[in-house]
């Protein structure tokens, strides 16, 4: 399983000969701030290599300026945390990727499909998936996990080669290629200044209390980086939006709040002192308007009329509706309808989505059209007059 310097230069050698790569990764969350890169596993052509990274010393540039070479197609499945993986641990950037589990949703299969139930649907192939949760930090491997791993790319490109041939024929090509896109941006990186937006129920915050939360939310992601722990191993979500909103000012008020231990009274009192201290001191945050939950009592029936069109519209073009929207895409849309504002900036608005579904949509929501039942129960949407 040790690789030597030589063996991974002729695999990017490989790669850009075949002008494209296979790609996929074991990696360990657990306890940790960010997952630990445990394998990387690369097909090129018919060749299989697993790289152990715990246990070689090879230098991964020649294989990172491949990720980032735009003339190379980076095949993987449902490989947003692969990529985010590699651009941290490799230092590299991805500019060219096909996702098999993105492109299977354009395809007629589901959005979320798993790599063994498409490999399946689309090849008739199943894998053994025994080992997929053992733990690929311990060394040396067992067989069953080196089988393993190389059985998650063995069949990738003939299951991209068939996807690509469908879309093709559909002419859906390019719409998953725009939408693989954002699995090649994706990042582990997590800016502490607004990692407070994540947490649970902040917008019934007051414009002070977030501030706080901002402030708390920030220190413990820095204190989870600097330690290498999972940030809730810090300080639990419902305890910070808790210590948001009573902001202790000693340690006795301190270990009255609830998820305060008095180990984290005594290790981090002092600094979550500090933190809500300068929460307080700084400057208010007030939500903007599309960071407001839309009222459900108003809005909602007006959601889910929106929702009918495009899952309508999404099983006529058989395509998986999680694609073209999520009720987080719909909820700004229809608050800005009845506002009378701009257009929010989602996806249902832009590119293919638009092009589908997006200009129907708006055309509702002002009026212009209406909603109804046809023929055969389908849903249909006629112009108004």
């Amino acid at each position: 399983m040790q690789q030597t310097q030589t063996e991974v230069d002729r695999l990017a050698d490989m790669a850009k000969a075949e002008g494209r790569l296979g790609l996929d990764t074991e990696f360990m969350p657990e306890g940790r701030y960010r997952p630990l890169l445990c394998l990387v596993q690369i097909v090129v052509g018919e060749h299989v290599e697993v790289l152990d990274p715990l246990t070689s010393t090879f230098n991964p540039a020649p294989l990172a300026a491949v990720l980032a070479d735009p003339a190379i197609e980076i095949v993987l499945h449902a490989g947003r945390q692969d990529v985010a993986i590699l651009r941290r641990e490799w230092k590299t950037t991805f500019t060219n990727v096909f996702d098999t589990q993105v492109a299977a949703g354009f395809a007629g299969f589901s959005a979320q499909a798993g790599y063994n139930g498409l490999l399946h649907d689309v090849l008739r192939i199943r894998l053994p998936k025994t080992a997929s949760f053992t733990r690929w930090d311990a060394r040396p491997l067992t067989d069953e996990q080196i089988a393993y791993a190389r059985g998650d790319v063995e069949h990738l490109m003939p299951l991209a080669d068939n996807i690509q041939a469908r879309l093709t024929e559909r002419g859906r090509l390019d719409w998953a290629r725009e939408e693989c896109v954002a699995i090649a941006e994706a990042t582990d990186e997590r800016d502490p200044l607004e990692v407070w937006r994540r947490l649970p129920r902040v917008s019934g915050l007051d414009p002070r209390e977030r501030a706080v939360a901002q402030a708390i939310a920030g220190w413990r992601e820095r204190t989870a980086a600097a330690e290498d722990r999972p940030v809730g191993a810090v300080v639990r979500d419902p305890t910070v939006v808790e210590l948001a909103k009573r902001q202790p000012s000693g340690r006795r008020d301190l270990a009255q709040i609830r998820g305060i231990t008095p180990d984290v009274v005594r290790r981090r009192g002092d600094d979550l002192i500090a933190a809500i201290a300068a929460g307080k001191e700084a400057e208010p945050i007030q939500l903007e308007e599309g960071d407001r939950s839309p009222t459900e009592a108003v809005d909602g029936p007006t959601i889910a009329l929106a929702e009918s069109l495009v899952r309508s519209r999404a099983q006529e073009a058989g395509l998986a509706y999680e694609l073209i929207a999520a009720r987080a895409d719909l909820s700004p849309i229809v608050v800005a309808a009845r506002r009378n504002q701009p257009e929010p900036d989602v996806r249902t608005l832009r590119g293919w989505r638009r092009e589908l579904v997006g200009e129907e949509l708006l055309a509702l929501l002002a009026g212009r059209y209406t909603l109804g039942v046809g023929h055969g129960g389908r849903v249909e949407i006629k112009p108004v007059g």
